[in-house]
C-alpha cells in the first residue's frame, strides 16, 4: 500500500492508551468528526477499568483490551458501564493480559492505530501495527527511539505519522520544500517549569514542582521528562529517525509561549514555522487523518489580540539531556534503549523521594557510560555499530539498564523487567 496516497474516506481507529491524555483527546476528536472516524478498538493499562469501560460503551468499540485486568474483570466493568448508561446488547470482544495492546494493534477491522501508550512498552504494539499494514499515528515516541532501525525497517513509506506536536509541525513544514532543500530542523521547547534556573537551583526541586508544567497537561513521566528536558532530548532523536536529518542539523530553541511548535530552515535562508495555540487535538486529528486536515480540530491563533513570541537558546549546562541523548544516539546499537530505560527508573526514584532532581539525568549518563564501556549496548569497542538490532536485544538492553539504574538510585529490585 502507498501510504502517501491514502483516500480521504472514513477511518476506523484503534486507540492504544485510551484512558491517558492522548487517548481521551483522541476520543474527543473522533466524536467531533463522526463522518471521518470511528473507534475500532480501545486498549489501556487497566488501572482504571471503569473509565475504559465507559469509553467502550460510549463509542460502542467492537473490541476492548487491558493489560492489568482479567477477562472477567474487564467484562464485568463493561457490563456495569453499559447498565449505567442504559445500553443493551453491547458485547465487545474482550482482550486481557500483557499482550492486549499488541493484539489490538493488529486488529483487522481497522485502518489506523493511534499509539498513545507511555514508555518503551509501546514498542511491541508499534511493530505489530506496522507489520499488518495499518497507518500508525505515533504519540509513543519511546518505541521509535528505543527500536530505532527496527521500527524504520518495519514501516512502509508514509506509514509512520508523528503525533507529538513538534514532529507534526515539522512534518507540515517539510511539505514546503524538497528533502535536499532542508538545512536544519528547529524543535521548540517551552522551557518547562524551571526555565532560567541554574543547575545549583535545580538541586532543591521537589516532585510536586516538577509536575507543574506551565503549558501542557500530561502524565507523570512525560511531565517530569519535560522538566528535565529529557522529553526534548527524546524528541530530537525522534526527529532524526523520522525525517533522516543528521543529529548535528537538529537544534532546540526555548519558546515559552508554545505557539510555534517547530520550524524547518531551508537552504535558501527561509524558515517555515507551524503555529497554533497549544492543543494536542490538532496533531492528533492530523495524525489519524493524515495527510488530510480535519476541520475544526482545534482553535486557531487569534490575530486580533496583541501577542509576543520569544525565543532563547537552551541552557545545556543546567539541562544536559539533549547533548547526552545526541551522543548516545550517535553511538548506535541499543544505546537509546539504555538511555530511555535508565531515565524511566530514575524518574520513579525521584518521585519516590530516593534521589534528587538533577540526579535523574546524572543517573542516565552514568548508566549509558557503564553499559557502553561493558559492551552491553551492542556497540563494539571504538564506537562501531555491529549492525541491526532485534527486539530481543532491545529488551535485554533495557533490562540491564533498569537494573543498573535501580542499583545506582538505591532502589529495591523487582521482578518486573
Amino acid at each position: 500500500m502507498d501510504f502517501t496516497k491514502l483516500p480521504r474516506g472514513h477511518r476506523r481507529v484503534v486507540i492504544l492508551g485510551s484512558t491517558g491524555s492522548i487517548g481521551t483527546q483522541a476520543l474527543e476528536v473522533i466524536a467531533q468528526a463522526p463522518d471521518r472516524f470511528s473507534v475500532a478498538a480501545l486498549a489501556a493499562g487497566g488501572r482504571n477499568p471503569a473509565m475504559l469501560a465507559q469509553q467502550a460503551v460510549a463509542t460502542r468499540a467492537p473490541a476492548v483490551g487491558a493489560a492489568l485486568c482479567t477477562e472477567s474483570e474487564l467484562e464485568q466493568a463493561v457490563g456495569k458501564a453499559a447498565d449505567a448508561a442504559g445500553v443493551r446488547g453491547y458485547h465487545p470482544e474482550i482482550v486481557a493480559g500483557p499482550d492486549a495492546a499488541q493484539h489490538l494493534a493488529a486488529w483487522p477491522e481497522a485502518e489506523v492505530v493511534l499509539n498513545g501508550i507511555t514508555g518503551s512498552i509501546g514498542l511491541a504494539p508499534t511493530l505489530a501495527a506496522l507489520r499488518v499494514g495499518h497507518l500508525l499515528a505515533l504519540a509513543n515516541k519511546e518505541s521509535l527511539i528505543v527500536g530505532g532501525q527496527l521500527v524504520k525497517d518495519a514501516a512502509a513509506p508514509g506509514q509512520l505519522v508523528p503525533v507529538d506536536s513538534e514532529h507534526s509541525a515539522l512534518a507540515q513544514a517539510l511539505r514546503s520544500g524538497l528533502p535536499d532543500e532542508v538545512d536544519r530542523l528547529v524543535l521548540t521547547a517551552s522551557g518547562g517549569p524551571f526555565r532560567g534556573m541554574s543547575r545549583s537551583d535545580l538541586t532543591a526541586v521537589t516532585p510536586a514542582q516538577a509536575l507543574s508544567h506551565p503549558t501542557w497537561t500530561m502524565g507523570r513521566v512525560v511531565t517530569t521528562n519535560s522538566a528535565t528536558m529529557v522529553n526534548k532530548a527524546l524528541e530530537v532523536i525522534e526527529a532524526h529517525l523520522l525525517f533522516d536529518i543528521p543529529l548535528e542539523r537538529i537544534d532546540v530553541v526555548v519558546h515559552p509561549q508554545s505557539v510555534i511548535h517547530s520550524m524547518v530552515q531551508f537552504i535558501d535562508g527561509s524558515t517555515i514555522a507551524q503555529a497554533s495555540p497549544p492543543d494536542m487535538r490538532l496533531p492528533i486529528a492530523l495524525g489519524i487523518g493524515w495527510p488530510y486536515r480535519v476541520p475544526g480540530s482545534a482553535a486557531a491563533c487569534d490575530w486580533s489580540t496583541p501577542a509576543g513570541w520569544t525565543f532563547e537558546p537552551l541552557d545545556e549546562e543546567a539541562f544536559p539531556a539533549v547533548r547526552l541523548a545526541k551522543t548516545a544516539a550517535a553511538a548506535g546499537g541499543t544505546s537509546m534503549a539504555v538511555f530511555n530505560a535508565a531515565n524511566e527508573e530514575a524518574v520513579e526514584a525521584f518521585h519516590a523521594g530516593i534521589i534528587g532532581f538533577t540526579d535523574i539525568v546524572d543517573t542516565v549518563a552514568a548508566v549509558v557510560a557503564e553499559l557502553s564501556e561493558s559492551g552491553d549496548t551492542g556497540v563494539a569497542p571504538g564506537g562501531a555499530d555491529p549492525g541491526g538490532i532485534t527486539l530481543e536485544a532491545v529488551l535485554d538492553a533495557e533490562c540491564r539498564a533498569r537494573a543498573s539504574a535501580r542499583a545506582r538510585c538505591g532502589m529495591k529490585e523487582t521482578s518486573a523487567g
